[in-house]
Parts: C-alpha cells; sequence; structure tokens
C-alpha cells in the first residue's frame, strides 16, 4: 500500500514539475494603454488669469494606472516610446486643507520613457528643462528644447540623448523673457537629417543650426552660430 502511494506521488512529480517550469520560463506580456482623453484647464501667467484648453489621459501598464500624459507620444524604437507627463497639484492654502473638496489644477510636468515589453514607466533625465516654457522637439532617441537656468534668466539651446544623463548639447543662447505664455522664448527645434541637424528658434535673435552626430556636436555653416 505504502509502495503503490510512493508511485502515485512520483508520477504527479514527474506530471507537475515539468509544466510548473514551463509555466515559470514563459514571460509575462505586458500591455500598455490609454484612457479617453479629456479636456483641463491649462492655468497661465504668474497671476494664473488666462487659461488655455490642455488634453490629458491616464497611461495604464497592466490596466493599473501609472500616470497622467498629454500630448502625442514618441516612437523611439520598436520597444521604447516618450510622452510627456501632466499630473494635478493641489492649489489650496493652508487654511483650506480642511476644506472638503480640495482645490486642484493641472499642470504639464517632465516627459516620460516608456517600455512596452517590461511595463516600466521612468522619468526621462533633463538638463534646465522648464514644464512651462521648454518646448520640445523629438528625433531618434534626442530630445532638443530651449532650457531655462535656475534662476529663470538664461536660455540655453539643449539636446539631451535618452540613456545619457549629461547633454549633448548645452549652448547659451540669451536671456529668457520670463513671459505669461508657455513657449514664449522659443518655438520647437526643427530637426533635418543627413546630416543630422537640429535648429533652434529664439523669438528675440537669430536662428541657431547644429549638427548632432553621437555624443557630440558643431555649429553648422550658415548658422548664425558659425
Amino acid at each position: 500500500m505504502l509502495i503503490k502511494k510512493l508511485r502515485s506521488t512520483l508520477l504527479l512529480l514527474l506530471v507537475v514539475t515539468p509544466l510548473a517550469a514551463m509555466a515559470a520560463g514563459k514571460p509575462k506580456v505586458h500591455v500598455i494603454s490609454f484612457g479617453k482623453p479629456i479636456v483641463v484647464k491649462l492655468y497661465l501667467g504668474p497671476d494664473e488669469e488666462h487659461t488655455t484648453p490642455m488634453k490629458v489621459r491616464a497611461l495604464y501598464a497592466d490596466s493599473k494606472l501609472k500616470e497622467f500624459v498629454t500630448g502625442e507620444i514618441h516612437e523611439v524604437t520598436d520597444r521604447l516610446f516618450v510622452v510627456r507627463r501632466a499630473y494635478k497639484l493641489n492649489n489650496s492654502l493652508p487654511e483650506e486643507d480642511g476644506a472638503k473638496v480640495t482645490n486642484w489644477i493641472w499642470e504639464r510636468g517632465g516627459w516620460l520613457m516608456v517600455d512596452r515589453l517590461t511595463a516600466r514607466v521612468s522619468p526621462v533625465p533633463l538638463y534646465e528643462f522648464d514644464p512651462f516654457y521648454s518646448h520640445a522637439s523629438w528625433f531618434r532617441d534626442y530630445m532638443a528644447y530651449c532650457g531655462v537656468s535656475d534662476n529663470g534668466e538664461r536660455l540655453s539651446a539643449v539636446v539631451m540623448q535618452l540613456g545619457r544623463k549629461k547633454p549633448v548639447l548645452k549652448k547659451e543662447i540669451g536671456q529668457a523673457s520670463q513671459g505669461e505664455m508657455p513657449d514664449s522664448d522659443c518655438s520647437a527645434p526643427e530637426w533635418a537629417k543627413k546630416p543630422t541637424r537640429v535648429t533652434f528658434l529664439p523669438k528675440h535673435g537669430g536662428k541657431l543650426t547644429f549638427s548632432i552626430f553621437g555624443h557630440a556636436w558643431d555649429a553648422a555653416p550658415g548658422s548664425d552660430e558659425d
């Protein structure tokens, strides 16, 4: 009787163990999805007297809410994409914290990198990126924008590359106006290829074009920087 039970147990182990190993070795398939766009108000200026509409969407990984985002995604590879973050900020004064309804306002944040294979959502390191003033433009794994110094006084032409914490290009291009409107100091940079070049278009100054190769840069012929 005991021998028969041992044989049955051994047979069960021989069947279950390979199945468990196969299940453990099979990679999990992750699903990245977006919610329905909603239109919210983005407040402008130091006094927040003006607003402009902004579309935001929920970003889900395996049906779990990860972030809110705004704007279109940029496909970097068949596995990675980037998208602009949006978030709600508590706009209540300390004496209003006990109110039944919290006063939330929407803000634009930095950029997020999303890995479809692992469902990981991570912030993109950006040098002197100002969520209000910096208007970004992507090409391949490069991101170009006008950066604003910590004291808010100086503008810089900046090119970042995914996977690198230091900028590929960082060149001071003038003073920041600290205007009331988003993107008031620079239009979105313009990319070209063969060779890879990026042109910065500050509102108060001439255009500046730079050649980008790998982790280096040079002023392009015909640029005001040349």
